[in-house]
């Protein structure tokens, strides 16, 4: 038996195995085609909103949606549908003999049509008077008991669809999720970005340091890597004049370990725009988070793990070693060498590897004394160019470059740079990762010669972002976990 199978489940499934039987037996389909529906229950409760207890309408309207409560025998279900509920009344003064027998072998979970008139109980509740049911669905296995609901975290994951059936908070969560999306690509369209499409199967795993999926291709008999990153490619757009501004609504893959913020695939917002560098790229993220949040959640003041955040324009803008230096007293930026700063770097408590150089080393302090200090949304500038093969380098210090991150809640939720477009320099940054990758770095990016070449071709000045939608909506959502906003989480088999 299956474990997330009850050992009673095989009773209740017997039992409504009998029914379907039954229902066949009466002539009826218990999986017909279609039904035509008039309303939704939410269009139902709005047109009727002022009309009086005790109250008929006469207004014929057809509904559909699942059983989720039956009283008295049948004379009162319950009836959900994706926007909301409503009573249906089942009478044999309004149903035909066919209709009541039906009834009787209606359960909870099963999906049904109802064809009625609508009025107002003296109690207040909106109901539809059933003069026709048709079985639309029968059900084979119970939902979860009411008033638990569905309590087990794993089982939610792994039967998200139940998940959804019980739980209205885990709709509204992948509904707002939908909104946030739909609410960047309008906001972005709205200002001439052209959205587009780029591979997902790429002959060189390039964009980010990050480790890959391989697959392979058997006609042409070679290996292909899932995407990690669509950056190379839309800067190639961006290159041949397609337009000036980009992007890209893309799920990414990276062979990495999962985590509360990690998923193997993630979706992400990646954009770029000609003749703008690293410092509009900020003033953008602000501006389009701040518009998603007050499209989904109605503001821009939200609570997300008992903590208050407010994502209004402009956010601050720090240094990553000013961070560093605050949190610890160690200035790395009057430290010149990489065994220096790995010294600094393991005296302050980090695990090291021994082979770090200098922006590695500081990176390793800003993620073990910094980041998760970082609630309120912060545009941490500085970055080491040892990290950032793709960014352009900083206008008076060498070692960095002019690359941001914005942290929310202790979380990268951005990344952007002013976009390295000197061929000579962006090759020499890949030949220094092919050093970091052979002496056994599996994130370091390789070289991607037909890249190097588009650069030849001429990339303008231009401005690089990407934004994390998975981990944006847990913030939006106050969700404590990227599956929470994922409908379908990788998970370990069992």
């Amino acid at each position: 038996m299956p474990a997330d199978v009850r050992p009673d489940d095989d009773v209740f499934r017997r039992a409504r195995l009998d029914k379907l039987t039954a229902l066949r037996g009466l002539g009826i389909d218990p999986y017909p085609v279609s039904f035509a529906r008039s309303d939704l229950a939410a269009a139902l409760e709005q047109r009727h909103a002022d009309l009086a207890a005790g109250t008929d309408t006469g207004e014929q309207v057809r509904i559909a949606g699942r059983i989720r409560a039956i009283r008295n025998s049948g004379m009162f279900i319950d009836l959900h549908d994706s926007s909301g509920k409503i009573q249906v009344f089942s009478h044999k003064d309004y149903l035909s003999p066919e209709g009541i027998a039906l009834l009787k072998l209606l359960d909870l979970g099963d999906l049904i049509g109802v064809a009625g008139k609508i009025r107002r109980t003296p109690r207040g509740e909106l109901t539809v008077n059933a003069t026709g049911i048709t079985m639309l669905a029968k059900t084979l296995r119970p939902l979860p008991e009411k008033y638990h609901g569905l309590a087990d975290v794993e089982l939610r994951y792994r039967q998200r669809y139940l998940d959804l059936i019980m739980n209205p908070q885990s709709r509204e969560t992948l509904r707002r999720r939908s909104r946030v999306v739909s609410a960047m690509r309008a906001w972005l369209t709205g200002r001439d970005y052209l959205e587009v499409e780029t591979p997902m199967l790429h002959s060189i795993a390039g964009g980010a340091s990050a480790k890959p999926f391989i697959t392979h291709h058997n006609a042409l008999d070679i290996d292909l890597y899932l995407r990690i990153a669509p950056e190379l490619h839309l800067k190639r757009l961006v290159v041949g004049g397609l337009s000036d501004k980009v992007f890209e609504i893309n799920r990414c893959f990276r062979n990495e370990g999962l985590s509360p913020r990690h998923n193997p695939e993630f979706t992400s917002l990646e954009l770029y725009e000609a003749y703008a560098d690293y410092t509009d790229m900020m003033t953008l993220t602000e501006q389009l988070v701040a518009h998603v949040a007050t499209v989904a959640t109605g503001g821009t003041k939200l609570g997300y793990g008992g903590a208050e955040i407010d994502l209004s324009p402009p956010w601050p803008r720090r240094s990553m070693a000013e961070l560093v230096l605050q949190a610890t007293g160690t200035d790395f930026l009057a430290i010149n060498d990489a065994t220096s700063a790995r010294a600094a770097a393991a005296h302050l408590g980090c695990a090291l590897n021994g082979a770090e150089n200098w922006g590695q080393a500081l990176e390793a302090v800003f993620g073990a004394r910094v980041e998760d200090t970082l609630i309120q949304p912060t545009h941490v500038t500085g970055f080491p160019r040892d990290i950032s093969p793709l960014a352009k380098g900083d206008r008076n210090d060498p070692r960095l470059v002019e690359r941001f991150e914005t942290y929310v809640y202790g979380w990268e939720v951005a990344n952007a740079f002013s976009e390295l477009n000197d061929p000579l320099d962006q090759r020499a940054r890949f030949e220094a990762q092919m050093q970091a990758r052979a002496a056994g770095d599996e994130e370091a990016q390789p070289l991607d010669e037909d890249y190097v070449t588009a650069l030849e071709y001429g990339l303008p000045p231009c401005g690089g972002l990407g934004i994390g939608i998975d981990r944006l909506v847990m913030l939006l959502t106050d969700s404590p976990s990227i599956r929470d906003v994922i409908a379908f989480p990788t998970l370990r088999p069992r």
